[in-house]
């Protein structure tokens, strides 16, 4: 399944130019070939069993070192497919609306090179028995992240997103390589199996130790706090790439890590709230974020954020929250990457621009762009029957039952949890009505030509429209479909265990229906305020915590300060004591004998008096020096 989009992108980079004409098609025609191959395994799994949904095998000995043997394992579960039907069916799709999209790139078959390799590095994680095969596809998917950011590098901005995101990812790989390391130490082994049937016994310490270090790994490639920085600059990429990488598929690997790690975190209640906290403080922070933002991409990537951080708290709440995190990863990854695709359909039509102070109005011209990207909108509001309601308000249902944190019964914390997830609930509504509402409805407040050319917006083209439809019916039914008599909960069982049902601290029905006031009123005063009243061209002076949400809370300045500028200081004196103490010292030796040098020669007249002259008073100096030692 992964290898042919391998051999694919082997095949574009090796021919070059001589691929161009027909390359992208290729690409396309290998990434669909994979979603057929799933498909039927996936037909093959629903006629089994589901205690036998689970297809494990060896392909070959991968890394044999002595007591340490690691295979290349390949495990298809429940858990494992969700992910392959997603990557491949939604991953094929956008490939199709890319064909239009990089139509007129001259790197259009590197472009597309790069996204097969992405696809085959992904498939590798989702369906790796081990963490040292995660980690493989880990890492594949990070080399392809960074690619394909810095895909369009000539402008220096993108270069320099793509080197952010690598350099903070790495933070995260870190983190991955210290807990392999733990489980060598302690199981010899880093393989799924082994390491769930042997954590229990190894103490909560030692599991604490790797669930914590996983959590790390997790937070770099989720862009979770405090390692999202890199996420809202890595929107230098093309809209494509945005969409699946950076929305669908590759950050949300992290939620996958910390679901599959189910056994490690039971066995390390402490690492398991750590993942809770850190998902609560995400989610938060990203929708406070996405409230600021005039950039449509970096209001859908501050969006991506603070989903995930949903994902992240339905994660780190343990048995009554995995399959409700995985739920809304499944259908957040069809409606996130619809609106993405939509914002490139409105970037395509509005000459690259992306304030969306410049846009407004575009409801009338790009009627197809415009419906599709209402259904991701009311999706990820969470608006019945559309799919992110039947996700959504069951991880914040959940929150509210939460009762333990760490290793103690802590009554209260469900209110904790439960109140901030639904006031977060509004304020994406708040963000995500903003943003439709200031893009296709409103006056035009489009640039001309004194400030930014004039714009003439018009409808994409069928291969970039089609994918979008597709996906906008699957944002309105899927998690409808997927909800009925609990099937997509059922589904993960075999997996991930059985859901545990917990009570909130308050009724169900009452969670609902304040999520849902909060919801509409926040999308209706987005809409008084930037469909109904004017929006200004220009951005509004601010106040101080205006200012710093604009600027993302200052994580740049933070991150700089804190890792960059001592790592910069550290680097200045060891180039200063290399150049100073061990240059300076050999340096001077070799100075100090130029001059010794110089000062005898001086001496070399080639006169024969003159060495008479040196000889005599070589003489007298030795007669001297004995006369001395006699008296």
């Amino acid at each position: 399944m992964f290898v042919v989009p391998a051999v694919v992108a082997g095949i574009l980079l090796l021919l070059g130019r001589r691929s161009d004409k027909w390359g992208h098609w290729l690409a396309v025609a290998a990434s669909w070939f994979s979603f057929g191959l799933g498909l039927a395994i996936l037909i093959q799994m629903l006629q089994a069993a589901p205690s036998e949904r689970r297809f494990q095998t060896t392909l070959f000995s991968w890394m044999p070192a002595g007591s340490l043997n690691v295979d290349f394992g390949i495990l298809i579960d429940p858990l494992s497919m969700t992910f392959l039907m997603l990557v491949t069916f939604v991953g094929s799709l956008i490939m199709v609306y890319s064909v239009g999209y990089m139509e007129h790139d001259p790197n259009r078959r590197r472009f597309f090179a790069y996204m097969a390799l992405f696809i085959a590095a992904m498939l590798i994680l989702v369906m790796g028995d081990s963490y040292t095969m995660i980690f493989l596809g880990w890492e594949g998917v990070g080399l392809c992240s960074y690619l394909l950011i810095g895909f369009w590098n000539h402008i220096p901005a993108n270069a320099t997103a793509a080197k952010k995101a690598f350099i903070m990812n790495r933070v995260g790989d870190v983190g991955f390589l210290i807990a392999m390391m733990a489980m060598v130490a302690y199981f010899s082994s880093t393989d799924f199996t082994v390491v769930n049937q042997g954590i229990a016994s190894v103490g909560q310490g030692n599991a604490t130790v790797i669930g914590v270090f996983l959590l790390v790994a997790a937070c770099g490639k989720s862009a979770q706090y405090p390692l999202q920085a890199w996420l809202g600059d890595a929107m230098a990429g093309p809209t494509p790439v945005s969409a699946l990488i950076h929305a669908a598929t590759m950050v949300t690997a992290g939620v996958y890590l910390i679901v599959r790690s189910g056994a490690v975190f039971l066995a390390a209640p402490i690492a398991m709230s750590a993942v809770a906290v850190v998902g609560l403080v995400t989610l938060l922070l990203g929708a406070i974020i996405g409230m600021a933002k005039d950039d449509i991409k970096k209001a859908l990537a501050a969006s991506t954020m603070s989903q995930v951080g949903y994902m992240m708290l339905g994660a780190g709440l343990g048995p009554i929250g995995w399959a409700f995190a995985i739920f809304h990863l499944f259908v957040h990854g069809f409606f996130k990457s619809l609106m993405f695709l939509g914002a490139g359909s409105v970037m395509h039509s509005m000459n690259d621009q992306v304030n969306m102070r410049r846009f407004g109005g575009l409801k009338k011209f790009m009627t197809v762009t415009w419906l599709t990207f209402m259904a991701g909108w009311l999706a990820i509001l969470g608006i019945a029957p559309f799919s992110g309601y039947w996700s959504k308000d069951r991880i914040i249902e959940a929150a509210f039952a939460t009762g333990n944190f760490g290793n103690a019964d802590v009554p209260w914390i469900g209110w904790v949890f439960g109140l901030v997830t639904m006031f977060a609930a509004g304020l994406t509504s708040f963000y995500m009505s903003r943003l439709f509402f200031m893009t296709f409805s409103g006056k035009a407040r489009w640039t001309d030509d004194v400030d930014g050319g004039p714009m003439h917006p018009h409808e994409s083209k069928p291969i970039m429209t089609v994918p979008m439809i597709i996906l906008a019916v699957f944002s309105l039914c899927l998690g409808g479909l997927l909800a009925i008599n609990d099937t997509f909960i059922n589904w993960l069982t075999p997996a991930i265990g059985s859901t545990v049902h917990a009570e909130p601290v308050m009724p169900v029905l009452a969670i609902q229906i304040i999520t849902l006031v909060l919801v509409v009123a926040a999308a209706l005063l987005a809409w008084w305020m930037y469909a109904k009243e004017p929006v200004p061209e220009a951005i509004p002076a601010g106040n101080t915590f205006t200012n710093a949400v604009r600027a993302d809370f200052y994580q740049d300045q933070f991150n700089e300060a804190v890792a960059m500028a001592p790592s910069v200081a550290v680097m200045k004196g060891v180039t200063a004591a290399d150049k100073y103490g061990i240059d300076g010292a050999v340096n001077g030796v070799g100075k100090l004998a130029t001059w010794f040098g110089r000062a005898a020669s001086w001496t070399e007249t080639g006169y024969l008096r003159s060495y008479a002259g040196y000889m005599l008073g070589g003489i007298v100096i030795i007669l001297a020096v004995v006369l001395g030692f006699r008296l």
